[in-house]
């Protein structure tokens, strides 16, 4: 098999996946069911662009699997998390304003938007393929340091999921802003340690030299997930839900701590 045969069964399963969604959630299913099952898919897919034999790209074996094995780790803690949040918590807030805004076509633009979402899981699995497909013989200095990134973004996402998860579940801070741990540092680590991940790819693409030319396409996958997190889909519309909700402590809270990188406060935009 080729590469183009593999991504095309890729994106065929990925519409399908989301379509399936979509009409989950048009049977009342909650929103939040969306982005836990892409985080699913975009693992799984990550998972099999590494592992399915594909003629003239094989790359070293160990590589193959230690790519796959920090992407399903990656994909199964991100969607578990979302899942818990789910099953515990009310409708998405984004998804309901997205609602809101659509109005009558909000059947076929969530559709649409979830189609847009199987492209990118897409272009995510292309990130994890250039990785595990470097040719590059045996384990190199730069697969070490990927993988070093990519479990620093695992864990930096998780403590940040937790440190919220846990501010979250005492009542007497439903009117406020969490702004314990790493939320003192950004307003959105988690969506920071998310994109420091995919970092982490473009890194054993890349290798040791950067003489594979192919793997340097990688920092399409940081680059996209910069774009998407700060300004489609992560960043701007929560915090216009937070803006909304918790008024001016929000706004208190975003005069003093950036929107995205951790760290002193700088000349950040706020969003």
């Amino acid at each position: 098999m080729g590469p183009a045969p593999l991504f095309l069964l890729l994106a065929a399963a990925l519409c399908l996946a989301m379509t399936s969604v979509w009409l989950a959630v048009l049977r009342g299913a909650r929103s939040g069911w969306v982005d836990a099952v892409w985080s699913f898919l975009v693992g799984a897919a990550g998972i099999a662009a590494a592992l399915v034999p594909v003629d003239g790209w094989a790359g070293d074996w160990q590589r193959r699997l230690m790519v796959a094995a920090v992407a399903g780790l990656w994909s199964c803690r991100l969607g578990i998390h979302i899942v818990r949040r789910t099953l515990h918590g009310g409708e998405d807030p984004r998804y309901a304003r997205l609602r809101e805004e659509w109005g009558e076509s909000w059947r076929s633009r969530l559709l649409l938007f979830l189609q847009i979402q199987a492209a990118a899981a897409l272009l995510l699995a292309a990130t994890i393929f250039l990785a595990a497909r470097n040719p590059a013989p045996g384990l190199q200095w730069s697969d070490f340091a990927g993988v070093a990134v990519l479990l620093t973004a695992v864990f930096g996402e998780g403590l940040a999921d937790a440190q919220l998860t846990r501010f979250r579940a005492n009542p007497a801070n439903s009117s406020k802003v969490c702004d314990e741990g790493l939320w003192s540092l950004s307003r959105h680590p988690n969506y920071f340690f998310q994109w420091l991940g995919w970092t982490g790819y473009a890194v054993i693409a890349i290798g040791p030299a950067g003489a594979w030319s192919w793997g340097w396409l990688a920092l399409i996958g940081p680059a996209f997930m910069y774009w998407l997190l700060v300004h489609v889909s992560g960043v701007p519309p929560l915090e216009a839900h937070m803006r909304r909700s918790r008024g001016i402590a929000f706004a208190a809270y975003a005069d003093r701590v950036n929107a995205f990188w951790p760290g002193p406060q700088s000349r950040e935009t706020s969003t």
